[in-house]
């Protein structure tokens, strides 16, 4: 049976957030508030947990879910090497909604779906996430709706969309509407490499360029389709 705890409420909060690594030990699916929209949160390292994520979401395996981390230093462990300009953009934009797509460590035993060797990293800025994230790990983390639905911005959002899915629901009051920004930065480090946006979110084309210069790749004309 699911559950929203209300994390303005100490006594909910420290009995929310216990439940919720209990959840995540067990292969369970929670939601939590983020600096951007709600998450549903899966155990990264547990193939059931996510492949239970992607279900109760509508998705499949062609559309792997982001992994936030709660510091630097988790990135560094969870993907293959760190160039020099994704070291500018997490100084700049971490903790934040910013989500850079890297090579993974080809080491790591997980499978977030059909990721072709990459994952997507971000660092939230929201103490609850951070808390919890401390405490568990990386999580495989989605926006908290259906496929095709609108991002949830409220625990009870989400709720209405995701059900007994989900066994906990951490409500930190209402959440940001847009989402987090996604760069590709995969081809930094070889002859020409640039970063591409592939998802427009709270973090500007601006922004990014005034970090990555020349390095941003430009934006496509209107009225075309990128690949």
């Amino acid at each position: 049976m699911s559950r929203i705890y209300h994390c303005s409420e100490a006594p909910q909060l420290l009995t929310g957030l216990r439940l919720a690594r209990t959840s995540i030990a067990r292969g369970e699916l929670i939601v939590i508030p983020t600096d951007t929209v709600y998450g549903l949160a899966a155990d990264a390292f547990s193939p059931a947990a996510v492949q239970r994520l992607l279900d109760a979401k509508g998705r499949t395996r062609q559309s792997p879910p982001p992994v936030l981390v709660p510091g630097v230093g988790t990135l560094a462990a969870l993907v293959d090497g760190i160039p020099d300009e994704v070291n500018s953009l997490v100084e700049a934009f971490w903790p934040g909604g910013l989500t850079i797509v890297m090579n993974a460590q080809p080491s790591l035993a997980w499978d977030l779906g059909d990721t072709h060797g990459t994952v997507a990293v971000r660092m939230p800025d929201n103490e609850i996430a951070l808390e919890l994230l401390r405490d568990t790990g990386p999580l495989a983390v989605s926006s908290a709706n259906l496929t095709g639905m609108p991002a949830a911005t409220t625990a009870e959002e989400a709720e209405l969309m995701l059900g007994s899915s989900v066994h906990i629901y951490l409500d930190g009051g209402p959440a940001g509407e847009n989402p987090s920004t996604i760069i590709d930065a995969t081809a930094l480090g070889g002859p020409g490499g640039t970063v591409r946006i592939l998802r427009q979110g709270v973090v500007s084309r601006e922004a990014l360029h005034g970090v990555l210069g020349d390095l941003l790749e430009p934006e496509a004309p209107a009225g075309t389709t990128p690949e």
